[in-house]
């Protein structure tokens, strides 16, 4: 198993929770969490934009990210959402076990 961080972004604190409720509830990650009141600044249809996001940080596996970005895709408002994802290389190794176990791609 390899444990990795999902990176999303969202219109607003209660979407980010939304996703994160539904995410963890489908254990497609053992954990959400939610920062509000990130500054982003991006281009978007030819334009330099400004606003607000929270941000939702998921604990997950490698082989459930697919399903995962599916899934932030069908909830999400967003026509483009940021879904991106990367291995965690070290940590501690208990708290990886945990992620393993409560995430269906040990289960699968």
């Amino acid at each position: 198993m390899t444990a990795c961080i999902a990176y999303v972004t969202a219109s607003s604190k209660d979407e980010a929770m939304r996703i994160g409720r539904t995410i963890v509830a489908e254990r497609l990650a053992a954990c959400a969490n939610v920062l509000d009141g990130m500054n982003a600044i991006y281009h978007w249809q030819g334009k330099v934009e400004e606003g607000q996001e929270a941000v939702l940080i998921l604990k997950t596996e490698l082989a459930l990210v697919d399903a995962l970005t599916a899934r932030v895709k069908a909830l999400h408002s967003y026509t483009l959402p940021c879904v991106v994802a990367w291995p965690i290389t070290a940590g501690n190794p208990d708290f990886l076990s945990w992620i393993g176990a409560e995430t269906l791609a040990k289960r699968a």
